[in-house]
């Protein structure tokens, strides 16, 4: 209770004495008129006493009750007080059935509605936090002085620990395109959009900036680097397919323009152009066949037929349809043998993967004159290996050559036939059979290229492959 109250409380109560103290007085007087000398003093010793013991009581009384109400006003004060620090748990004691209990209950009811409020609210935010959180797109909330409000885990991730609540978001990214959008988006009041490519390093941002209500921004980044990596692909693609193929075009249109403007040919001339003609007609037919093939591997729609085979089985099949090829370039074919683990692969996707990579030895590891398979096993797995014995490769091409059309010599391809796509197919059915390929090669070492396939544990189910870097690819 404050001094003010307390001081009305103690001055109602005077105000009381000084009547009862008038009223005693008239009643004196009336006394007086109708009695004796000795009834009167009597009567006003009563009086004083019974006066007397009404203030020694009605003053502690009151004091009292004073210090009770304010007590009970000092808890709805503290009550509040922890109300409005945030915390909602707070509750008032129930105190008795008085219009100021009626005030502490009604208190209490609405602590409780905004505790629950309070927790709601909370939960959505969460929920919100969550759901921005996992989105894949970058988002960062800007206050209207240009302070980071929030920032979900995609935007931490590319700006790193610079960028934090309460921080400028001008020294927290240093991207202009990024500033400008959200800048402009808060000075126009509109949407804006943008594109970024020095927030991070070979990667490439869509931005969209809108305002918001508060007067800062909201700005959204979408990273489309592997659309315009799709894109430079399907680009280098269609340009390799066309180069890949005008050369020979433009050869056998101009050895049959020859022979078309030439009135008597000479037979022997026919012969050789028309052999050429041939030559490179197979290596158009080669290319198609083997654009076909790859197609057929990257599309989604590509499966494999499983079967259950051991490892030493494959490896003998693909030794018994290749060895005549291999001995008529005057190549001696060894054999380290493989292992009987049961492994899970389609018997015709897999004599494709030998047959790239053993013609691969063939074409370009001649010089060696010997090429070598085998297979060991290695965990859960089998490890294959086809190594020739030729020039070998530079390492600064051990990382490319798995990519299409990728040469390392591509005068020498074109020569031996090559298409540049068979390394790339080999790369596929084994990515679509669970395993991995890699290369090994030093120059004047020749080139061993290495696969696996996961075995069958019991139950017939092959392991699923473990997560591991994609080793060095190639193509040649």
């Amino acid at each position: 209770m404050t001094p003010r109250l307390f001081g009305k409380l103690l001055g109602l109560m005077a105000l009381l004495l000084l009547l009862n103290a008038g009223l005693v007085e008239l009643a004196m007087r009336h006394f007086e008129q109708h009695s004796s000398m000795a009834q009167y003093e009597f009567a006003g010793r009563i009086l004083f006493i019974s006066t007397l013991i009404t203030l020694l009581v009605a003053v502690p009384a009151a004091a009292w009750a004073a210090h009770r109400l304010n007590g009970r006003f000092q808890r709805i004060s503290e009550f509040a007080r922890h109300i409005a620090q945030g915390d909602h748990a707070a509750r008032l004691a129930p105190t008795g059935a008085d219009e100021l209990s009626t005030v502490e209950s009604q208190l209490n009811r609405a602590a409780e509605r905004v505790d629950e409020d309070f927790t709601d609210m909370e939960s959505r935010r969460d929920e919100l936090a969550a759901m921005l959180d996992s989105m894949q797109e970058a988002v960062v909330a800007v206050a209207a002085d240009g302070q980071v409000r929030w920032s979900n885990a995609m935007m931490r991730r590319i700006a790193g620990t610079q960028i934090r609540v309460g921080r400028s978001l001008v020294h927290s990214v240093r991207d202009p395109e990024l500033l400008e959008c959200i800048r402009n988006a808060m000075t126009a009041g509109e949407a804006c959009s943008g594109r970024s490519t020095s927030l991070v390093t070979g990667r490439s941002f869509e931005i969209s900036a809108a305002p918001l209500p508060s007067g800062g921004a909201l700005a959204v980044l979408h990273d489309v680097t592997p659309l315009e990596l799709a894109e430079k692909s399907r680009r280098d693609f269609i340009a390799n397919v066309s180069h890949e193929l005008r050369t020979p075009l433009t050869s056998i249109q101009g050895y049959v323009e020859t022979l078309c403007e030439e009135p008597t040919p000479d037979a022997a001339t026919t012969r050789e152009f028309l052999g050429i003609i041939q030559k490179n007609a197979s290596r158009m037919n080669r290319l198609t066949q083997d654009l076909l093939a790859l197609a057929s591997v990257e599309s989604p729609d590509y499966k494999l037929v499983m079967q259950s085979a051991k490892a030493c089985d494959l490896l003998r099949d693909a030794i018994d349809s290749l060895g005549g090829l291999v001995a008529d370039s005057g190549i001696e074919l060894q054999s380290s043998g493989a292992p009987d683990a049961t492994v899970l692969a389609d018997p015709d996707a897999m004599n494709q993967v030998f047959g790239n990579l053993i013609e691969n030895a063939v074409k370009y590891g001649k010089s060696g004159k010997r090429i070598h398979v085998g297979a060991e096993l290695h965990g859960d797995e089998v490890e294959f290996v086809v190594q020739d014995y030729g020039p070998g490769i530079a390492f600064e091409h051990l990382d490319r050559i798995f990519e299409r059309f990728y040469r390392v010599d591509k005068a020498r391809s074109r020569e031996s036939g090559g298409t540049g796509l068979g390394l790339a197919i080999v790369r596929h059915i084994l990515q679509a059979h669970g395993g991995r390929i890699w290369a090994q090669s030093e120059l004047g070492s020749g080139t061993a290229f290495h696969f696996t396939l996961p075995i069958v544990r019991q139950g017939g189910q092959a392991p699923k492959p473990e997560s591991a870097p994609e080793p060095a690819s190639e193509s040649a």
